[in-house]
């Protein structure tokens, strides 16, 4: 099976608890993706939001460091152009694209938006649940949208071709996205509120909207995103959010986000070595021109399109 994965916090575990990419404890591990080829994944630098400033500065070169180290000598792309991910398609490889989850990793430096490209950066979410220069967060209850900053990020990110990711952002900031946006734009890994009423997934205005501007929005396989008790959750929950998604029209626009290393996944499944399984279940349940749209295709042409 081929899979392509629009998020995970594998690289900030294995920086953060001094481990690596091949570490068979975490859910992503390069040592068990036997049978995903090719396999694409973006890998998050999570910015928690106790990080401001110069920590989250610090903490996002740390975990480029990590980066750096874990690639030498493996048969890893790191992708930072739209061939390098036509390669790995082409040569059924593996691949990478580093991104960035909270932008308070700029500390309110414009310029930071260049130096991020220039390392490799290829998609930033503008916040986590809380607030920083860019804007508010989900979590924030007085949610005020993007600032002034946060207005000049998005037009600066478009500009040098980081991807604007709206996971986690307030309903309004995303709102504000739509509007001043000229490209398409992404919600790395969010679920739809319809099935699953949490704050963290999207509203069906807003899938419509990611849909018309021809977005896209990765499935997200936290527990308590997928079901109303957490508890519960299994892998067929994400089939449902899945076919919930489809029925609004979004065929296009959905694919893989599993949150992997940064989540409490369902208890049917172990990691990345339950994709295949999962991909099974699609088939069953879609048939194969969907879940393969799903599990890659959708996700591979709207980077090679906008990266």
């Amino acid at each position: 099976m081929r899979l392509f994965d629009m998020h995970c916090d594998t690289l900030y575990r294995a920086y953060t608890e001094e481990s690596t990419l091949f570490d068979d404890s975490f859910h992503i591990s390069f040592n068990k993706i036997k049978g995903i080829s090719p396999y694409i994944q973006c890998l998050a630098v999570w910015i928690p939001d106790e990080y401001r400033g110069e920590a989250a500065w610090k903490l996002f070169k740390g975990c480029v460091s990590k980066l750096k180290k874990q690639l030498e000598n493996t048969d890893i792309t790191w992708c930072k152009t739209a061939e390098d991910i036509r390669n790995v398609y082409e040569s059924k490889g593996k691949g990478i694209i580093l991104t960035v989850e909270g932008g308070a990793v700029l500390g309110g430096n414009i310029q930071k938006i260049q130096t991020l490209h220039d390392i490799g950066v290829r998609m930033m979410t503008l916040t986590w649940n809380g607030r920083n220069e860019l804007g508010d967060g989900i979590g924030e209850t007085n949610d005020r949208g993007l600032t002034d900053f946060g207005k000049a990020a998005v037009k600066e990110m478009e500009k040098v071709g980081i991807i604007v990711d709206i996971s986690h952002a307030g309903e309004r900031l995303f709102w504000d996205v739509a509007k001043i946006t000229t490209k398409p734009f992404i919600a790395s890994h969010s679920n739809i509120r319809t099935i699953t009423p949490h704050k963290r997934n999207l509203t069906e205005e807003q899938f419509h909207e990611l849909i018309r501007r021809g977005g896209i929005t990765g499935l997200n396989f936290c527990a308590e995103f997928l079901n109303k008790n957490k508890t519960n959750a299994q892998m067929y929950d994400i089939i449902e959010h899945a076919e919930y998604f489809l029925s609004l029209g979004g065929k296009n626009n959905i694919a893989m986000g599993g949150d992997f290393d940064g989540a409490e996944i369902p208890l049917d499944m172990l990691g990345i070595e339950s994709m295949p399984k999962l991909y099974e279940m699609f088939l069953t349940h879609f048939g194969r021109e969907i879940s393969d749209a799903i599990f890659f295709g959708n996700a591979y042409r709207f980077f090679t399109e906008n990266m």
